[in-house]
Formats: C-alpha cells, structure tokens, sequence
C-alpha cells in the first residue's frame, strides 16, 4: 500500500544566525513582567508592563527574580538582550520555543533550555518552553503565557522558608529546575496510573474492545511526548553538574548532584512506562487472540458431536427401499435412543479432557 504524504508545503528558511523571531503556538498580545527582589533582609516584587522598567536592577545587590510573560514583542528582547549583554544566538534560541532542552555557557550568564510539563485546573496536560537566563545576581525566566510550577517556590522566597533568601542566583536557579523536575515526578505518577488502570481494563472488560487500541495508541503518543520533554533535559543536569563558572558556588553543586539523581529517577521512571504502554498493545492482541481461541474451541467441540450425529441422519435419510431399519416397528426410537447415548458419552469424554 502507498503510503500518501500530507498535503502540506514544506518550506526551508535559512535566515541569518541571531535573527529574531517568535516561533510558538501561543499568540501572547502583552508582555508582563514579573519581578521578585530578595536578599536576607529583604524582600519586593513588582509586576511590570515594560521590560525597560527592569534595567535599573542590574547594579543592585539584592538577588533579582525576573520572570517574563509572553514572547511577541520582539523590540523588547531586543532591548533587553543589549542591556544585559545577552549574545543574539541566546535571544534567538529564547525565542525559538521548540527548541530542545540545552544549556549554553557563556562569559556572564549561563542559558538553559528546558521543557516545563504540569497539568491544568481541567486535568489537560500543559506543554510549555521555558528558557533561562543566569547571572551573578540575576535570573530572567521567559514563559509563553502565564501560568507556571513556580507558586510554592514563590511562596517559599516571600516568607524567608528554607535557603533560597540566604544564597545566590545558582540556588535560586537550582530551585527553578528543582519545582521543574518535582512536577516531572508528579506528571509520571499519574501516566503510571493511567497505564495501570487501562491495562486492567483489558484484562477485565472486553466490551469495548475496539476503542481500546485507540485509548493505548493515545497514550502512547503522550507517553512520547513526555519522553521527548525529559530525556534530553536529563543530559543539561549533568552538564551543569560539572561546570566550573563564577556563577555557580561550589557548595551549589552538592543540590545539582542530588537534582541529577532525580532526573535518573525520572528518566527510568519514563522508559519503565513507555515499555508498559508499548506491551499494552501486545497483551491486548494476545487476550483477544486468547478469548477468540474459547470461542473456535466451543464451536469445534459443538460441530465434534454433530458430527456422527449428523452422519446416522444422513444415512437413514436416503429413501431406498432395502433399508430394514426403515420398516422396523421401533426403528425410530432406537436411532434417537442411540443419537442421545453417542452425545451423552462424547460430552462425558470432552469432560474428562478438560476441553469445557
């Protein structure tokens, strides 16, 4: 069978490196920008409509928090990228939303890339691009839209909980992809159970037999697409365990290392998954196969006994003359007599065979 190609253009641009321009799904109108100043002692956050408004924070001493919301506004970027000496390469990848997670090391920041997955108030499964940039005393988050994993952590900054007002960037950087990965944990969970729930479905339920491939095809569409997301986030995590830059503090690599053995987990936890999903099928083919067999069993053993019962019919049914039994007085009671003694011994003998 020829397989037929969508009726799709295809199209290669190849324009200049570091050119700017949004490649999403998501028509943001506004840029938003939200703005969380700590230290110690202190704490302030802002919500700002202009990401100029944010420049007179590059010489302040207390750690900045700058998460912006929304990625058409190029000119914008545009500005931000020369103020803060951030390379064209970096804001053209910032604004490339599907790009896969990587990380970049350059003289005054470090980029990282990375998928964030959590589900919405209606259970829907939220695929976002979230890129982040790195400074001595800064961190830039850019989103598509609003809506993110990052309200406990939020929280925690707000009322001076655990160690993040204490350090620098790199925790409070340490901490974003840590609320990432916990959310990667929770998102697995809940696939775990999906696929556990659907596989005792087959085994308990054939009535629906034929949407069950489409509920196992779906799932493992997702189950991909999750794959997808995590795997290569995996390798930044390891990369950004061994990077030896004035950003990060040494004492900030003991949590990346314990961050990367989450990320192993998650990681193993996804290819465990994806074996299941993908031996869903198989076990549903095998029981319908199994269940199909019963059915061929049943009318093999019933087409078995009318066999000879069917044969006696057929000779007695032939309209000769010469057949004595046909004249006999009791023939006809005789023949049934024998028909039901043959059919009783043949479900006595399949009985003993464990055939029914």
């Amino acid at each position: 069978m020829k397989i037929k190609l969508r009726k799709k253009k295809y199209k290669t641009h190849n324009p200049p490196p570091g050119t700017l321009k949004y490649r999403g799904k998501k028509d943001s109108k506004t840029t938003t920008v939200e703005v969380i100043n700590f230290d110690k002692d202190f704490y302030e956050k802002l919500e700002l409509k202009n990401i100029t408004d944010i420049f007179s924070l590059k010489e302040s001493n207390a750690i900045s928090w700058i998460n912006i919301n929304g990625l058409n506004n190029l000119s914008e970027i545009e500005k931000l990228g020369v103020n803060y000496n951030i390379h064209p390469l970096t804001l053209e990848d910032i604004l490339n939303t599907m790009h896969r997670p990587k990380i970049d090391e350059f003289e005054n920041y470090l980029f990282i890339v990375f998928k964030m997955l959590y589900f919405s108030e209606d259970d829907n499964l939220i695929y976002e691009n979230v890129s982040m940039v790195v400074g001595k005393n800064y961190v830039f988050t850019f989103q598509e839209s609003d809506g993110d994993v990052f309200n406990d952590l939020r929280d925690r900054i707000s009322n001076s909980k655990g160690r993040v007002r204490n350090l620098g960037s790199d925790y409070l950087m340490y901490t974003i992809l840590d609320a990432i990965v916990d959310h990667y944990i929770t998102v697995i969970e809940a696939f775990s159970d999906k696929i556990e729930d659907l596989e005792s479905h087959i085994f308990e339920n054939d009535s629906n037999s034929n949407e069950t491939p489409i509920q196992i095809q779906v799932l493992k569409q997702e189950i991909l697409k999750i794959r997808r997301s995590i795997i290569p986030f995996r390798e930044v995590v390891n990369r950004l365990e061994k990077i030896e830059s004035n950003i990060i503090d040494p004492k900030t690599h003991s949590y990346i290392r314990d961050l990367y053995d989450h990320i192993v987990h998650v990681s193993e936890s996804i290819e465990l998954s994806r074996e299941m999903v993908w031996n869903l099928m198989d076990m549903h083919m095998s029981i319908m196969s199994n269940r199909m067999n019963e059915v061929m069993k049943v009318l093999t053993i019933i087409a078995t006994i009318f066999i000879p019962l069917t044969f006696m019919a057929g000779i007695y049914g032939m309209n000769f003359d010469n057949m004595p039994e046909l004249h006999y007085e009791y023939g006809y009671h005789i023949l049934w007599s024998v028909m039901i003694i043959i059919f009783i011994m043949m479900l006595i003998y399949f009985k003993r065979k464990k055939w029914f």
